[in-house]
């Protein structure tokens, strides 16, 4: 039986649905625009927004500044245009507040992973330090994962495929990645170069995940389709006899 040390685990649409976050917070931040007098139908406005994001990524600070500047000055209400902006990064924000929450299985197999385990549960995710951090927070799930095992690609200068990351996160840890299980939904950024290193391979192919209907560069050890299928993965393939 092989053994398992360390469970580390993607973020987005890993532990959270973060198309339906997303969704729904960019609905909100463009339903407050037109509150505050954008003149724009909210479906016209979203695809605007979506036109942005794609042009200039996702990580973009200025989404709401770049769509005003792309619109005809009729569409405009008088006045100072900070204020729409505002208005959008405020509604984008209390969705935050009200609405980032973890799947319902993801407190309860982090918790057993952490209460009647050994192993090093962690996390290895693409982004920006800050904005993965916050994730963490706001998910309420800190106190299950080992804090020193937490590594974000804008922190160690090394994104998502590069196996380097995976490696990195193996070496930080003192666990091989041999013995290292990676939970991810990618099919190219996470499940090929975790398995390149040996790593146990388990995607999350979640339910209206971005990536859902996408297939993987290379099959996966195992495929879940709610986090909670992890738990008898790792009892009845990996001899975790406590879970």
């Amino acid at each position: 039986m092989r053994t398992i040390k360390a469970v580390l685990l993607d973020i987005d649409d890993t532990l959270y649905s973060t198309s339906e976050f997303a969704r729904r917070a960019r609905t909100n931040a463009m339903q407050a625009m037109i509150d505050h007098g954008l003149d724009l139908s909210l479906e016209d406005a979203l695809a605007e927004l979506y036109e942005v994001i794609a042009e200039f990524g996702s990580n973009y600070s200025h989404h709401y500044d770049r769509l005003l500047k792309r619109l005809p000055a009729c569409m405009l209400p008088p006045g100072n245009h900070a204020l729409l902006t505002a208005a959008a990064v405020s509604a984008y924000h209390d969705t935050k507040y009200r609405r980032l929450l973890p799947f319902a299985d993801v407190p309860g197999v982090l918790e057993a992973l952490h209460d009647k385990t050994e192993l090093v549960v962690g996390v290895i995710t693409d982004g920006l330090e800050l904005k993965q951090a916050e994730k963490l927070i706001r998910l309420g799930i800190t106190q299950w994962l080992d804090t020193s095992a937490i590594f974000i690609s804008d922190q160690i200068g090394i994104s998502k495929p590069n196996v380097k990351l995976y490696q990195r996160a193996c070496d930080a840890i003192g666990v091989p990645p041999i013995e290292c299980m990676y939970v991810g939904d990618h099919p190219l950024a996470d499940i090929p170069p975790a398995k390149a290193l040996g790593m146990v391979t388990v995607r999350h192919r979640s339910p209206g995940g971005k990536y859902e209907q996408q297939e993987c560069a290379v099959d996966p050890d195992h495929e879940i389709r709610t986090f909670g299928e992890l738990l008898p993965i790792l009892r009845d393939t990996y001899g975790f006899d406590t879970l």
